[in-house]
């Protein structure tokens, strides 16, 4: 039954969700931590972290890792399909449908409208993580720093991610040290 509820709940969220994986965290978070209480706010935003540190899309990170927490392999296999296979059903129609009506003007009209709320469904779990991660606004220069190195610099995240995380564990071993 438990391996039911996982697929079940992925694939509401999985149908229902539109621009991607980002979005899906609010979704996620409400249903697993807020309905559910499968896992708590804590050990969702470890997981979330993971799943963005690790290759892959994020909605199947995150399912794998909540899964593999809640349910073991089954619970991987129940919550990755039912992340995966709306949107698989849902592109493989678009794309049989899309070729006859891009040029319609509604058509254009709906894609132009479902953009800002693209943009606001993406906005609103990145807020949300940042006060429950407790970032402040002396903490939010590091992202703000890291993206603005990326999309003005032209670096690569590998580097941002790799300066960021020896640059986290030397402060930490220096403020360790000196405690002792």
């Amino acid at each position: 039954m438990l391996y039911l509820q996982l697929f079940w709940t992925y694939l509401k969220i999985g149908t229902f969700t539109i621009g991607g994986g980002y979005v899906m965290l609010s979704l996620i978070e409400h249903e697993i931590v807020d309905r559910k209480g499968w896992i708590d706010r804590e050990e969702y935003l470890n997981m979330i972290a993971l799943a963005q540190a690790a290759p892959g899309l994020i909605a199947v990170n995150s399912a794998i890792f909540i899964g593999w927490r809640i349910g073991g392999w089954r619970g991987v296999i129940a919550t990755v399909l039912g992340a995966v296979l709306p949107s698989f059903f849902i592109i493989l129609a678009i794309a049989m449908l899309f070729q006859d009506y891009k040029d319609y003007p509604a058509v254009e009209a709906i894609f132009k409208g479902i953009r800002p709320a693209v943009v606001a469904l993406i906005a609103a779990p990145l807020v949300r993580m940042a006060h429950s991660a407790k970032i402040t606004w002396a903490t939010a220069i590091i992202p703000i720093a890291g993206a603005l190195l990326i999309w003005l610099g032209g670096l690569s995240p590998v580097w941002i991610i790799l300066v960021t995380a020896l640059t986290t564990l030397l402060y930490t071993w220096l403020k360790e040290r000196k405690k002792a």
